[in-house]
């Protein structure tokens, strides 16, 4: 039985090897990344059990990101490598202050040849929680499809569904992400959004307004990301709010949102309270932007622990 599954698309991601605008750097790395395989890596090294469901270019690219995802203890038996359809990219520009601006280079994504009858409901029946974010149905109307596929046979099945809307303008427009995110809402059980993409998604950016909206829709799970700011829960009739984790050094802050969910979800299937799993949480996403990367920040459950104090980490 698998603790989580999720559908998305993995990129190459190029990290610069200096900082500063990307017109004036003349190197990068060669690193992995995309919103839902990050979220499975982040799930995976806290010792939950992860499943992928994607579409890869029949590449080297390609090869890489299965064969780095497989080593991170993620089962990819739902992967596929297809012809004709190129890995896709994603050049990264990182300032001083950790900001980061992405390039896509993604219009032929290897996951606009999945179809909805692709998905095997037999995977499904082998999980506990669906994952699903807003970047998949970005990629192309085709995807939208495949994404409700996936929600008919969550539903069918009694797996929960998770879901980060992560609402990329680079891709989208706010009107198509509006129409799109909030047709999906109401068969969410597990919200793990940031305020501003609620704000283009209902109108409402006060996580006490956003809770009191959505929670009407049946969604039994509600965590408003804040960034900096810490983050606003909602669970049983509690509202929690937990105050942010200063990070030792913020120097890329992609991935942190991703960390921030695994850390929600590692908390919701041990039964946490919601003020421990919001910590928790919180704790994962400060980590996560003190390590340069998508992925490379993620922390295993030990690491987590010893910030916490919970064991001691004997460092010589």
């Amino acid at each position: 039985m698998k603790d989580i599954i999720t559908v998305g698309e993995a990129m190459v991601v190029l990290n610069p090897t200096a900082t500063g605008p990307m017109k004036f750097v003349n190197g990068f790395e060669k690193k992995i990344g995309g919103a839902e395989l990050n979220f499975a890596i982040g799930c995976a090294r806290l010792g939950l059990k992860a499943g992928y469901i994607s579409r890869l270019g029949n590449d080297e690219f390609g090869s890489y990101i299965h064969n780095f995802t497989r080593g991170e203890g993620i089962d990819v038996s739902q992967v596929e490598f297809v012809d004709g359809y190129p890995t896709s990219l994603n050049f990264k520009e990182i300032m001083e202050d950790g900001n980061v601006r992405t390039f896509y280079y993604r219009d032929k994504s290897p996951t606009l040849t999945m179809k909805p009858d692709d998905l095997d409901e037999a995977y499904f029946k082998q999980a506990k929680i669906l994952h699903i974010t807003g970047i998949y149905p970005a990629i192309g109307e085709r995807n939208i499809e495949v994404i409700y596929k996936a929600i008919e046979l969550a539903k069918r099945n009694g797996l929960k569904i998770s879901f980060d809307p992560n609402i990329r303008l680079r891709m989208w427009s706010k009107e198509e992400a509006r129409k799109v995110l909030s047709e999906i809402l109401p068969y969410v059980d597990i919200l793990l959004a940031g305020d501003e993409e609620m704000e283009i998604i209902i109108g409402e950016k006060n996580p006490a307004t956003i809770i009191e909206k959505v929670k009407d829709l049946g969604i039994s799970f509600i965590a408003i990301k804040q960034g900096e700011k810490g983050s606003v829960g909602y669970f049983n009739g509690e509202i929690v709010t937990s105050a942010p984790v200063k990070a030792s050094k913020v120097v890329d802050t992609v991935g942190a949102g991703d960390g921030f969910n695994a850390g929600i979800i590692y908390g919701i299937l041990h039964d946490w309270s919601l003020e421990k799993t919001l910590h928790f949480a919180n704790t994962i996403g400060s980590m996560v932007v003190s390590v340069k990367g998508d992925n490379e920040g993620l922390p295993y459950l030990v690491d987590v622990q010893a910030r916490l104090g919970e064991v001691e980490r004997i460092e010589r």
